[in-house]
């Protein structure tokens, strides 16, 4: 039962950064100020926008596979990403709301579901 949450979370984090990464690249300027960070347009958002579908494509087999440990791994491997743009927005005057409550908690819930994952 913790498993099938813990395998949801990890799928809609999946398809949610799909969906963050897809905005970038259509909307990247409203997008950097959702970030915590704006910033004009410039190569920087494409970029963000390409990395955040890989992110999210990288644990689709795992998902689609069934092996939750190996998806539980990555997971855990992708918390550093949502940790990092955490520290970007903090070290750039974003606001800490931002930085906590969207990127800390979003490193917080996939650290969550990465241990049951791994652990059950």
């Amino acid at each position: 039962m913790l498993t099938d949450i813990a395998t949801v979370l990890a799928g809609l984090v999946a398809v949610g950064i799909i969906l963050i990464g897809v905005r970038f690249l259509l909307q990247p300027v409203a997008s950097a100020e959702g970030f915590g960070v704006p910033v004009p347009m410039n190569a920087y958002l494409t970029v963000k926008g390409v990395r955040d579908i890989t992110a999210g494509l990288v644990v689709l087999p795992a998902l689609v596979t069934g092996d939750r440990h190996m998806l539980g791994w990555l997971i855990l491997a992708s918390v550093f990403a949502p940790l990092g743009d955490m520290v970007v927005v903090l070290r750039n005057g974003g606001p800490r709301a931002v930085a906590f409550g969207v990127h800390g908690l979003t490193a917080a819930v996939m650290a969550a579901a990465a241990a049951v994952l791994i652990l059950m």
